[in-house]
């Protein structure tokens, strides 16, 4: 039986084959351009698409590190492609979006991990779209505090970084990366420009307790974040880390009191 078999009703998303969503594929494949959604076999990549929404995943679709929650391709990437970012911009601006998202596979191959494509591509993007906001969700650049400043220097609209999983999972669940990596790289987006909008995000049925999902949200509201993000991990093949649980929508619920207690200013 395929995990998609398995998903409990809340989590059943539309088809995939809808109209809207071969419009959005098209522009995409007319650009050469790849996206998480496709690459790490997002569920929600119909709802999404439907509505001109994508988050796009430059760098290429082969990622260095081997993330057991991630369906993307592992091993030896392509040369980076010097037309993404102006083909990314295009894309944004056929889709109409006042919000592009951008993002990227890992890439530890690259002296800067990539930072440099992230900048091109903001700049391209508002070139094209001077209306249009930029958010960047990013690799954590093996640490690289010069790498991460170039991004910082670049003025992203959003700043975004996961932690993905609990500190207990990362040798399981995220090997190469690390958590207090992660989490400095948040500090320095934080210290780097005060103002900035900072968020991060991380999944939980990967056998993570709450109380160990209670001291990641600690941890990210002592750095001052302005959003985190929590959701379904959905096992995207048999080849990926098994769920442990599927969560009931209230537990969510749940779990946004807690985080706003958490980051609400103590008298």
């Amino acid at each position: 039986m395929s995990p998609k078999q398995l998903l409990p009703p809340w989590l059943r998303t539309a088809s995939r084959l809808a109209p809207e969503v071969r419009r959005t594929k098209m522009t995409l494949r007319s650009l050469a351009l790849h996206t998480v959604c496709e690459e790490a076999r997002c569920p929600n990549i119909a709802e999404c698409f439907s509505r001109d929404t994508a988050t796009f995943m430059i760098l290429g679709d082969v990622c260095t590190r081997n993330c057991a929650f991630c369906g993307c391709q592992k091993g030896k990437p392509a040369t980076v492609d010097p037309t993404e970012p102006a083909n990314v911009a295009r894309a944004a601006r056929k889709l109409n979006l006042r919000h592009c998202v951008v993002t990227s596979v890992t890439r530890d191959d690259l002296d800067d991990g990539g930072a440099s494509q992230f900048v091109s591509t903001m700049q391209a993007i508002r070139e094209a779209n001077p209306c249009t906001t930029v958010e960047v969700l990013t690799p954590d650049f093996r640490g690289d505090v010069a790498a991460a400043k170039a991004v910082f220097a670049a003025k992203p609209d959003v700043f975004n970084h996961n932690v993905e999983t609990v500190p207990r999972l990362y040798p399981s669940v995220r090997p190469g990366a690390g958590y207090e990596r992660s989490l400095r790289l948040l500090c320095l987006a934080k210290e780097t420009d005060p103002g900035a909008v900072t968020k991060s995000g991380l999944m939980i049925g990967l056998s993570e307790t709450l109380s160990e999902v209670e001291d990641v949200l600690r941890d990210l509201a002592s750095i001052g974040l302005s959003a985190v993000t929590i959701g379904q991990y959905v096992q995207p093949s048999r080849d990926n880390a098994p769920v442990s649980r599927y969560y009931e929508p209230a537990f969510f619920k749940d779990l946004i009191e807690r985080g706003r207690a958490l980051s609400s200013p103590r008298s």
